[in-house]
């Protein structure tokens, strides 16, 4: 049986509860019997279906939603010092602890496999969290993002198995201690904690690290970043995966099947053909880098292989919400330009000659537009059109002379057609003026642009 409650986690209170890591402890916690509760900004179906699960969701934060007696506060990284919760539990004497240490506390006692890297690591969380739910192995989970409804995103399961996406943002991946870890790739990301690679492969290198005794590294082999972090790790098992001719599960064929591909593997000395039941290139790799951590865990090949093919995806990862007028209009989390470009070429490849690729583009932080907006401009390239709104802000404030034009003329010297929209209440009527029968128009990025996608379908159903 799996463990019940942490010490001193009987009563958690949530500030911001409705976050994608915090909302799948919190339901994880209610589910082990705790009285939860907690706050958010906004009213979402998150919050309801928390509520759904027991827990008390306050929409805003002030001082009086903290009860008296909470056992402890969970934050993250995004709330602010000057939070009125915050400073009330302090007032209290109530234990702050970070999301991260409620994760951690989470899996003791279970076999965890964390899943870490700079892009895919909810794809493939949610792949591991799917297949091994088919198999019957009953694996309690965390996942950074919806399987298929509001709050799926977590699971208290009765198997010995914890699945956890492992973030290396904050570095709060260094909480944990798997007994399997992946990385899937290794980028600068997150400019705002990390300066250089350097201080990257450090992050990384302590990460693994903490795998425990016995335990197994699954890591890329195709990945340039990845392979550095394999050189510098010692004193672990390491399993690499990939397209390259030295993987240890050498992926030898991806064979694209519409909005599907077909997967074969040479592992232990012999081929393994399964389905993946999303497109691209990189959602593919996913699938492998769950296969080979399933493995490392002690599930059969043969088995897991075949049960991957019940993963269909994950809200926001290329996700259809719909089609009006012969437009499909679908949405993607990608925000940095390694993701981009990933899910663009895998849209190009399902869309085939044919069809156009729109995009409707909301950069993410102003950080990583300083950074990295020429490459966000390049792969918008990739497209047919673009719309490009601008810089969604989350938890930083504006940077000097970093707006969305860094993006638009990166996108214009590449041979872009990019067209600037301030405002976003503009985008569906601009959208039904670009869009035909046949096109693909993507909302893309990791802000509310998510929220656009019904607002174009209701006025493309209006043509």
């Amino acid at each position: 049986m799996a463990p019940g409650l942490p010490i001193a986690m009987d009563r958690p209170h949530f500030i911001g509860i409705g976050g994608a890591g915090m909302s799948g402890i919190a339901k994880i916690l209610a589910q082990r019997g705790a009285r939860v509760a907690g706050s958010d900004a906004k009213e979402s179906a998150t919050a309801e279906a928390l509520r759904a699960h027991g827990a008390t969701v306050h929409i805003g934060h002030a001082a009086g939603h903290l009860a008296d007696d909470a056992s402890c506060v969970v934050v993250s990284s995004a709330i602010r010092q000057d939070n009125p919760e915050l400073a009330r539990a302090a007032e209290l004497g109530i234990p702050v602890v970070h999301r991260s240490d409620a994760l951690a506390a989470l899996m003791e006692g279970l076999r965890p496999i964390a899943v870490a890297g700079t892009h895919g690591k909810t794809t493939t969380t949610s792949m591991l969290a799917v297949s091994l739910t088919e198999l019957g192995a009953r694996p309690s989970y965390a996942i950074g993002g919806d399987l298929d409804a509001p709050g799926s995103n977590a699971l208290h399961g009765e198997g010995e198995i914890f699945v956890a996406e492992a973030d290396e943002s904050d570095r709060s991946f260094h909480k944990y201690a798997p007994e399997v870890a992946i990385v899937l790739n290794v980028e600068l990301d997150h400019h705002a904690n990390y300066a250089s690679m350097d201080e990257i492969y450090e992050s990384f290198e302590t990460f693994a690290g903490k795998i425990v005794p016995g335990g197994t590294l699954v890591i890329s082999a195709d990945h340039e970043g990845a392979r550095e972090l394999t050189r510098r790790v010692t004193g672990v098992k390491k399993v690499t995966y990939g397209e390259a001719e030295d993987a240890d599960v050498r992926v030898l064929k991806i064979v694209p099947q519409g909005l599907k591909s077909q997967v074969t593997v040479l592992m232990d000395g012999r081929e393994l053909t399964f389905a993946v039941s999303v497109p691209g290139r990189h959602y593919a790799l996913n699938a492998v880098a769950a296969l080979a951590a399933g493995v490392a865990l002690g599930l059969p090949a043969d088995e897991l292989a075949p049960a991957l093919a019940a993963y269909t995806g994950v809200k926001r990862r290329l996700q259809l919400k719909g089609e009006e007028a012969g437009v499909q209009v679908i949405d993607s989390y990608a925000h940095h330009p390694t993701e981009m470009t990933a899910d663009l070429e895998a849209m190009r490849g399902a869309a085939g000659d044919d069809r156009r690729i729109l995009v409707v583009f909301q950069p993410h932080l102003f950080s990583r537009t300083q950074e990295l907006g020429k490459e966000m401009g390049q792969a918008l390239a990739l497209a047919d059109a673009s719309v490009v709104l601008d810089i969604y802000p989350a938890r930083e404030d504006p940077i000097p002379g970093i707006t969305s034009a860094l993006i638009i003329e990166a996108a214009r010297a590449a041979g872009a057609d990019v067209t600037a929209v301030h405002d976003k209440a503009d985008i569906p009527e601009v959208v039904e003026g670009m869009a035909k029968p046949g096109d693909l128009v993507l909302t893309m990025g990791a802000g509310d642009v998510t929220d656009l996608g019904p607002l174009i379908l209701d006025r493309l159903s209006q043509k």
